[in-house]
């Protein structure tokens, strides 16, 4: 990420990474022994651009009132079972999840997840994510950016699908690693195949 300064100090412009995310779940160790066993282990399949964090060759069978989708399992292991969806994705399976930040899981839908040894129904935590930057603290004051900072992120990956996504979250934590996250319709809207910069409008 790069910035560019006015002469009163002020953000003109910041460059940050844009990666897309697909329809995945995050899992407890509980409903993981319960679909995988007891004494199964997350397998890491691939780190991803967040320190920490990794997909693992486990998949999860995500089903709904109209339909079932494979999900790839994030890793590691979360407090809440957590359901993350494109809207396109949702209505496949016949959910209708709000759009939240993660984490954000209260008041939401539920469903039913199958693996390989069982399956359980989860009473919430499907989510559709809302669009966010990540940002470590020195960055975010670097630029001038608050954790929970509404701002607009323009994308033109000339593709002829030049566009600014607006209500994207700023999201401060010490161990995040500078990149803003959008879902595959997102992407799809902009025709963006792969990681594209993106230019922050605070």
């Amino acid at each position: 990420m790069d910035n560019k300064f006015n002469k009163n100090g002020m953000v003109i412009k910041m460059k940050v990474i844009v990666e897309t995310s697909a329809r995945h779940i995050h899992v407890t160790p509980e409903v993981f022994a319960v679909l995988y066993g007891e004494d199964a282990t997350l397998t890491k399949k691939k780190d991803l651009s967040q320190p920490g964090q990794f997909a693992c060759a486990e998949k999860v069978t995500v089903v709904g009132p109209k339909g079932e989708l494979a999900l790839s399992i994030l890793g590691p292991f979360r407090k809440d079972t957590q359901v993350e969806l494109s809207l396109t994705d949702a209505r496949k399976v016949g959910l209708v999840p709000p759009i939240r930040e993660s984490g954000d899981i209260a008041g939401t839908p539920g469903c039913k997840l199958i693996g390989p040894k069982g399956e359980c129904q989860i009473e919430n935590g499907v989510i559709v994510a809302k669009r966010h930057i990540h940002l470590t603290p020195e960055k975010a004051e670097e630029f001038g950016l608050q954790d929970k900072q509404i701002v607009s992120v323009e994308v033109d990956p000339g593709t002829g699908r030049k566009l600014t996504f607006g209500d994207v979250v700023i999201r401060v934590r010490a161990d995040f690693a500078p990149a803003m996250h959008i879902d595959t319709d997102e992407a799809n809207a902009a025709a963006i195949s792969g990681v594209v910069d993106g230019t922050i409008i605070a």
